[in-house]
């Protein structure tokens, strides 16, 4: 009974945080409200068991890539948000994209919640460091490889065009 409702609880955050981060003005409100998405998130993770995944969520995300965002933010000193008069196409559209992608996740929760609340985890074990571990550097090693070399090249790319504004 708990675990369920939690993660109700805690999605239903989540979703409200986004909301709020999108609406805010302040961009320095938004990361905080981003944050606050991060954490729910992690708690989402929690509840399927994956510890160590909402453990990464919090140090990584929540903790440290969102208090890089805020160094930005803050060093860039922007202010709020321009005010805009009038509601044009784009928005219109999202909207309505937006509508219809809920009720497609309204449909698809209603109909699925008795056949996913029957099955339980067989392996409890899955969201551990060991078993991330054996799957990262066994099954996945030549993905991982390559990701860390798109972001060494991603970094030096950054630190050159960063030079190059400098000067």
């Amino acid at each position: 009974m708990f675990p369920e409702v939690f993660f109700i609880v805690s999605s239903v955050v989540a979703v409200f945080a986004a909301l709020a981060m999108l609406i805010s003005r302040s961009p320095v409100q938004s990361a905080l409200w981003l944050i606050l998405v991060m954490l729910c998130v992690a708690g989402l993770y929690v509840t399927l068991s994956a510890d160590f995944i909402a453990v990464v969520q919090v140090l990584v995300y929540a903790g440290a890539i969102m208090v890089l965002f805020l160094f930005v933010i803050m060093l860039l000193n922007l202010g709020a948000v321009p005010q805009l008069e009038k509601i044009d196409f784009k928005k219109g559209l999202g909207f309505v994209l937006l509508t219809v992608i809920l009720a497609q996740l309204v449909y698809i929760t209603s109909t699925t919640s008795t056949a996913l609340s029957s099955k339980v985890i067989e392996n409890p074990e899955t969201g551990s460091a060991l078993k991330i571990a054996e799957e990262l550097f066994t099954r996945y090693l030549l993905p991982f490889e390559m990701i860390g070399i798109l972001l060494l090249v991603a970094t030096v790319g950054a630190v050159i065009l960063a030079k190059r504004t400098f000067e």
